[in-house]
Parts: C-alpha cells; sequence; structure tokens
C-alpha cells in the first residue's frame, strides 16, 4: 500500500502529513463542493499527485478519467491561484480552527457516506471535537421566509433536543435555520452551522452576531478555505454535509421548490431519518413538508418525538391523550345510571332503572354514589343532573 493509500484509509492524528494536508488546503481552493469526478480523481491519485498534476503541465492531468483540455484549462487556473496554502492553515489557526482531513481523529466517518462527493476536508472553527459531536446530532432546517409558526416550531425544536443531549446541526441562514440556532443557545445548548462560505466570512451579515456566538460556543464547519464567498450552487451543495454529518433531518416549513427538501433527499438518500413538522393544509410554507410526509417522511410536533426516532432504546416520546374528565373515572355501571339521566329536569329511579337497564335497589344506590361525587341532586322524589357553572360545560356528563 502507498503512503498516500494508507492516509486515505487509516486514521491519523490532527497534525498528519504536512505534504497532504497543505495538498487538501489548496484543493478546497480549486475543486468545487461535491464534485464527484474530482472525487474520484481524489481518490485514486491522493491529495499530493492531483494538485501536482493540476499545475505541472507534464501530461499527467490528461489521462484523468473525464478531464478535457477546457476542464483542465480551469482547474489549472484555480490551482494557479492556491499557492499558498499554508497560509489559509495559518489563518484558520488564528481564528481558533483548524483543517480537519478525511483519516484525523477528528474526521466524522459518516460523511465518507457521499462517496466521491465526500469532502475534500472541513474547515472548522470553534472548540468542540467535530466528531464527538456529530455522533449525537440532528440536523433542523426549513424555510427562509419563514412565518412567526415556523420560527417558533424551529426554536423550541433546537432547545427541546439541546436539553436532552442533542447537537443542532443548520445551516446559519435567515428563518429556521438562525431559529432553530438561537433556541439552542438560549438554553446552553450545542450547535453546529455547516456554512457555504469561509469559517471567518460572517454570511448573511444580518447573522453576524449569531455566527459570532457559534464560534464562541459551538461549532462552525465548512469546505470552502478562508474569504471565500458564497454562490447559489455552494448553498445547494452544502445541504449534503448536512445530511450526511447528522442521524436525522428535521424539516419546518419548505415550499414545493426548497433546499430544505434538498437536504431531505440527501438525507433519505443516505439512509438517514427524516422528519417533518406539520403546518396549516392552506399554507405554502408548509406544502413541501406535506409532500414530505406523504412519501417517507415521519410527522414529527416535539423534541420527544425526534428523540424517540433517532435516540436510543429508551428515548420514548411521552403518550398523547386528551384531558381527563371527571367521567372518565366512573365504573361502568355507575356511567349508565348518570347516561339515564335527561339534561334537564328531574326524572324518578324508577325511570332511571329502565333506562339504565338496571333494578331499582342498584339504581338508587348508584345515584347515592353520583350524589356524593357531586354528579347529581336530588329535586323533590327525583333525581337531576347537578346545575353547572358556567364555565363547566357538559364536563360532567362526559359532552365534548
Amino acid at each position: 500500500m502507498s503512503g498516500v493509500e494508507a492516509a486515505e484509509s487509516g486514521r491519523r492524528p490532527a497534525q498528519g502529513p504536512e505534504p497532504e494536508r497543505l495538498a487538501r488546503a489548496a484543493l478546497t481552493r480549486v475543486l468545487e463542493p461535491g464534485d464527484e469526478r474530482a472525487g474520484a480523481w481524489l481518490r485514486q491519485a491522493g491529495p499530493v499527485e492531483l494538485l501536482r498534476a493540476l499545475r505541472v503541465a507534464d501530461g499527467s492531468a490528461e489521462r484523468l478519467p473525464g478531464m478535457t483540455a477546457v476542464r483542465l484549462e480551469g482547474y489549472r487556473l484555480r490551482a494557479a491561484a492556491a499557492a499558498e496554502p499554508a497560509r489559509d492553515l495559518a489563518a484558520v489557526v488564528a481564528l481558533g480552527g483548524r483543517l480537519v482531513c478525511p483519516g484525523d481523529r477528528e474526521w466524522p466517518s459518516q460523511l465518507d457516506d457521499l462517496g466521491d462527493a465526500r469532502p475534500v476536508g472541513l474547515w472548522v472553527r470553534g472548540r468542540p471535537d467535530l466528531r464527538l459531536w456529530a455522533l449525537r446530532s440532528v440536523a433542523v432546517v426549513g424555510a427562509r421566509a419563514c412565518t412567526p409558526y415556523g420560527a417558533h416550531m424551529a426554536a423550541t425544536l433546537g432547545a427541546g433536543l439541546a436539553e436532552r443531549g442533542w447537537v443542532v446541526v443548520s445551516g446559519a441562514a435567515f428563518g429556521v435555520d438562525g431559529a432553530a440556532h438561537r433556541g439552542v443557545l438560549a438554553v446552553g445548548g450545542a450547535t453546529a452551522a455547516v456554512l457555504a462560505c469561509g469559517v471567518d466570512v460572517p454570511y448573511p451579515r444580518g447573522h453576524t452576531e449569531l455566527i459570532g456566538r457559534m464560534a464562541q460556543q459551538g461549532l462552525l464547519v465548512a469546505e470552502l478555505p478562508p474569504g471565500a464567498h458564497p454562490t447559489r450552487s455552494r448553498f445547494v451543495l452544502r445541504n449534503r454535509v448536512i445530511a450526511a454529518l447528522t442521524r436525522g433531518t428535521v424539516v419546518v416549513e419548505a415550499e414545493y421548490r426548497s433546499g430544505s427538501l434538498v437536504t431531505a433527499r440527501q438525507a433519505q438518500r443516505l439512509g438517514r431519518f427524516v422528519m417533518g413538522v406539520p403546518g396549516p393544509a392552506t399554507s405554502g410554507l408548509s406544502a413541501g413538508v406535506h409532500e414530505l410526509l406523504r412519501s417517507e417522511g415521519v410527522l414529527v410536533t416535539d423534541a420527544s418525538e425526534v428523540a424517540e426516532l433517532i435516540g436510543e432504546i429508551g428515548d420514548l416520546a411521552p403518550d398523547r391523550r386528551g384531558p381527563v374528565l371527571p367521567r372518565d373515572r366512573l365504573d361502568p355501571v355507575a356511567a349508565r345510571v348518570l347516561d339515564a339521566l335527561p339534561y334537564h329536569g328531574p326524572a324518578s329511579p324508577r325511570d332511571l332503572a329502565r333506562g339504565a337497564g338496571m333494578s331499582a335497589d342498584e339504581t338508587l344506590a348508584r345515584l347515592y354514589e353520583l350524589h356524593s361525587l357531586g354528579f347529581v341532586e336530588r329535586e323533590g322524589d327525583g333525581w337531576r343532573l347537578t346545575r353547572p357553572s358556567p364555565c363547566d360545560g357538559d364536563a360532567r356528563r362526559g359532552g365534548s
């Protein structure tokens, strides 16, 4: 096995072979995220040889499967600009970060499920260990232009999952993403943002403070090197990292054409859990979620239901049931007597016995029992339902 192959398959400490780390740092400036053709070249040649082939005109790059003259020209322009990877590595260290590469102890092995679309490396800013956090993580994603309901649900889910020991991963965007991150931070929990730009670029600008808080209290993760700015395609491509990094994805509000649904579909393809929070059937922002739930998604309404689905044995959501009414505690025989009483006016014990299908003595005994519980009262020789207060409604009778 060659040194490159050993590095690709083995586990090494975070400071690993310097030439390979420098090559991977440079390649994050050369290759676009999710480029599967380039990922195949990287798997076959290794980072050092691939970078050399893209820089040196010795014919080695032309022998790479699928390489064309036009494609090679574009790669070589970028490779020439990526001449100082050590500067990028120093820049991220100055921010309190590092470059995490495949094979490092901190590399989350679940990212390998992406195959040749696996990141070249991940620029990480923040103190926590990315691999350990990813082991118990869940993605919460959704619409940027969310409704107050969507923001509330995202924040509540984020806080509830954090209180249960889960790391909440999202994309730091406006709307659902930001609400989920803030919900986690509000309870002192763990949250990570996967960015479509460099970890030193606060985007969107309106989330500069939020991203700064996550850099201090959580993790910022990016495939792109320091200083890189986002593009439309990079937003879509970073969703595959969110899906692969986590054990499941929850979608809170999404239209039919939504990047959040891209994340959910990626999670489905990778065999991860996919969940959706329902919304009003009349809302276009819930249409995409409802379509997801019609296919393979699982409906969830709170953090306990998410934890039950993706957690360990014993992570059970509480049983759901309506309120317990006083009538629910009656035994079946007493309930039959109570049902026999008319809504208005008194009734004789004989009529009640006939209506309940019981003897007169048994009926009378049950009437005194119901009287002691406050359900009925005497009126002359007859019995009637206790007159309810205005706020009681039909609770004593069990009506809805």
